[in-house]
């Protein structure tokens, strides 16, 4: 039996991420997800819970959100057990991030901020490759030139994941380490 808390649970990702608190290990995982691409200074957790705008519409509850320095919104959730269109969820939710930062009146710029969507899958998801990390952007079909950066889903595949703990070469390797095996560990390793 280990020590640590179960990172698979609600509260327990919650509590390992979601706090103000421990914000610090949240952005040094997003960094370390996003080495090479973007560095984040700050995180301001958001609401996780976006009520519908109009009555019968269905509102949104998610286990972290927050937004960068820059203002860019970054979407967090576990998911422990397989679930049914669980990439359409994942596109509802970032779409819906998207659809709201919508100005009322005629004169909207169209100054969207990026989302970042990271879906940790205790599972492998269906329909694709089965790897520890699968990035998906919006993207020309024949030139896979980017299309926008305004949408990017970061799939977790923690199943794919088969690495000891000698054997894990980058941070987020250790970070996925320590994740999947947080439950059993007796000690943190690195």
């Amino acid at each position: 039996m280990g020590k640590f808390i179960n990172p698979f649970t609600d509260v327990g990702f919650k509590k390992i991420f979601g706090q103000e608190v421990s914000k610090d290990l949240l952005i040094d995982f997003l960094n370390d997800l996003l080495v090479g691409e973007r560095s984040i200074k700050d995180i301001t957790f958001l609401d996780k819970e976006l009520l519908p705008e109009y009555m019968g519409d269905r509102g949104v509850i998610y286990d972290i959100y927050c937004t960068t320095e820059s203002g860019e919104h970054i979407i967090v959730e576990m998911q422990n057990r397989q679930q049914t269109n669980f990439k359409e969820r994942a596109l509802f939710y970032l779409s819906h991030t998207i659809t709201r930062q919508g100005e009322k009146g005629a004169r909207w710029e169209f100054d969207l901020k990026a989302v970042y969507g990271v879906f940790f899958m205790n599972f492998r998801l269906e329909d694709t490759p089965h790897k520890l990390r699968t990035d998906i952007v919006l993207s020309d079909r024949d030139t896979h030139e980017v299309f926008s950066d305004k949408l990017r889903f970061i799939f977790i595949e923690l199943p794919s994941f088969n690495k000891e703990e000698e054997e894990c070469e980058t941070d987020f390797e250790r970070w996925i380490y320590i994740l999947k095996n947080m439950e059993t560990l007796n000690r943190l390793p690195f």
